[in-house]
């Protein structure tokens, strides 16, 4: 059985996720919420909802995809191109 977090924990998570997607702005543009709404969240002026966290958590399963992508496109062009010391 798992315990629910504390509200600052919930926040700070929250923060961190954040940041994976590269900060405010890029998170706000990746799930359409305003940036000073985001600030008011990770600073704890806000309550963070469930729905907020569903909504992160299926953003991050999509940015999660997206880099799978874009590494395996990578890999892809590293194994048909010569050796490179750059």
């Amino acid at each position: 059985m798992t315990r629910p977090i504390s509200t600052d924990a919930r926040h700070e998570h929250f923060a961190y996720c954040v940041q994976l997607f590269g900060g405010t702005t890029a998170f706000s543009r990746r799930l359409g919420i305003d940036e000073r709404a985001i600030r008011r969240f990770i600073n704890g002026e806000r309550p963070i909802g469930d729905r907020l966290l569903e909504d992160t958590a299926k953003a991050l399963r999509l940015l999660i995809a997206e880099a799978t992508k874009a590494e395996e496109q990578i890999a892809a062009i590293l194994q048909g191109s010569p050796t490179d010391p750059s």
